[in-house]
């Protein structure tokens, strides 16, 4: 299935290296969690500053059925990430374990609290 991208830029000049690299890690995504239903980036440089050079955010939204996961990397000027790849890089890695949370709950595999053992179950505690 091919994966609904949509790719912003916002105050970033558009690029095709930079869109070139979010197809291909959205694509390792939708091989990854087959249930995409779409995928929205926006790569974002919030602030100009020449001195200090521009500082990325990168924001991640996919939709899944019954489900929207966000990630966003580079919160803010002092936050935000000098290297525009570093930053989808992160993105996505966060994204992808957050799919990979997602489909383990849709599997039914929801990690249980922990219970006492067998042997202490008629053990009165003080």
């Amino acid at each position: 299935m091919e994966l609904p991208l949509q790719i912003t830029f916002h105050g970033v000049e558009r690029s095709d290296a930079i869109s070139a690299k979010v197809r291909e890690r959205a694509e390792k995504l939708d091989k990854f969690f087959d249930s995409i239903n779409s995928c929205r980036v926006a790569i974002e440089a919030p602030h100009h500053h020449h001195a200090k050079g521009n500082r990325f955010r990168v924001r991640v939204e996919v939709s899944v059925p019954g489900q929207q996961l966000v990630v966003t990397r580079g919160g803010d000027e002092h936050e935000g990430y000098a290297d525009v790849y570093l930053a989808i890089r992160d993105a996505f890695d966060v994204m992808a374990r957050q799919l990979e949370d997602y489909s383990t709950v849709l599997r039914g595999e929801l990690k249980t609290p922990h219970h006492r053992p067998e042997s202490m179950e008629g053990i009165e505690r003080d």
